[in-house]
C-alpha cells in the first residue's frame, strides 16, 4: 500500500513538472507576441533599383527607404506597397539589426555577423505564419544585406501609413540658413553632450577610431552625416548636442568633423 502510494505521488509530481515545462514556452511566446513593434517616422525615398537583391527586399517593387533624422532605413516589405517619394510615413515592424543584437551571439561575431538562425528568428518575429521555404528565403536575403552593410538599418515592415499632418514651412526655413565650416577641435569645445566613446559592434569587434563628417543644425543637433564609413553610420547621433551655432548673431548650420572611438569588445 505504501509502495503504491509512493508511485502515485511520483507520477503526479512528474506530470506536474512536465506540465510546467510545457507551459513555459507558450508563456514566453505570448509575452513576445504582445511586445509593441518598433516604429519609425520619416520621409520616404523611392529608388528604381533592379538588382536581384533589391527586388527580393522590395517584393518586386522599387527600393524603399525612410529617413528618420540622420538615419536612412532600408524597408524590407513582404508584399509590394505603393509609396510616394518625398511623403512622410510611419512604419511599424522590426528593426532587424537591433533585434539580432538583442538575440545575442555566443561567439561574439567570430563566425560572421549576423548568424543565419538569428535572421530566421527575426523574419518570423515580423511576419508570422510564413511557409518554411518563404521564411528561409527572406532570412537569406536579410542576412546578405546586413552582412554587407551591418550599420545600415534594415526595417521589416508590418504596417506603413502616411502621416496626415506635420509642421509646414519648417524645411524651407532650414534651407534658408547658411552653412559654415568649422574645424573639428574648435567644434569639439562646443559639445554639450555626446558619447564619443562606444563599444565596438559585433560585426567589427576590434573597433578603432573614426572621423565622421556631419552637419549640425541651428538647434545644435546633428541633422546630417556625410560619410560612407560603416562605423560612422553606427554612431547614435541623436545623442549628440552642441551649443546652437551662430555667426554674426544669426543662426547657422555647421559642417564639421567628429571623432568617435570604438573600444574593442572583450
Amino acid at each position: 500500500m505504501n509502495r503504491n502510494a509512493y508511485i502515485s505521488c511520483f507520477l503526479v509530481l512528474t506530470l506536474a513538472g512536465l506540465g510546467g515545462c510545457s507551459s513555459e514556452p507558450s508563456a514566453k511566446d505570448s509575452k513576445k507576441a504582445g511586445t509593441a513593434p518598433d516604429k519609425i517616422q520619416g520621409k520616404a525615398q523611392v529608388l528604381a533599383e533592379s538588382t536581384a537583391a533589391d527586388a527580393a527586399l522590395n517584393a518586386g517593387g522599387p527600393s524603399l527607404y525612410l529617413w528618420e533624422g540622420v538615419r536612412r532605413y532600408r524597408l524590407f516589405v513582404k508584399t509590394a506597397v505603393k509609396v510616394d517619394h518625398g511623403k512622410e510615413y510611419i512604419a511599424e515592424g522590426v528593426y532587424a539589426q537591433k533585434a539580432i543584437d538583442e538575440i545575442g551571439d555566443p561567439d561574439q561575431g567570430k563566425n560572421g555577423y549576423p548568424l543565419q538562425p538569428s535572421c530566421e528568428r527575426v523574419v518570423r518575429m515580423a511576419w508570422r505564419g510564413l511557409a518554411f521555404d518563404v521564411a528561409d528565403g527572406h532570412a537569406s536575403v536579410l542576412r546578405a544585406m546586413v552582412k554587407r552593410y551591418p550599420a545600415r538599418p534594415v526595417f521589416l515592415v508590418t504596417r506603413l501609413v502616411p502621416v496626415t499632418s506635420k509642421e509646414s514651412g519648417a524645411e524651407a526655413e532650414e534651407e534658408d540658413i547658411p552653412e559654415v565650416s568649422v574645424a573639428a577641435d574648435k567644434q569639439r569645445a562646443l559639445l554639450i553632450e555626446g558619447p564619443a566613446v562606444q563599444t565596438a559592434p559585433l560585426w567589427d569587434p576590434a573597433g578603432g577610431t573614426v572621423r565622421c563628417q556631419v552637419v549640425i543644425n541651428k538647434e545644435g543637433k546633428i541633422s546630417e552625416t556625410q560619410t560612407g564609413k560603416q562605423l560612422c553610420e553606427a554612431v547614435p547621433w541623436s545623442q549628440f548636442r552642441y551649443q546652437p551655432p551662430v555667426k554674426g548673431g544669426k543662426p547657422v548650420k555647421v559642417k564639421t568633423e567628429v571623432e568617435v572611438r570604438y573600444e574593442p569588445r572583450k
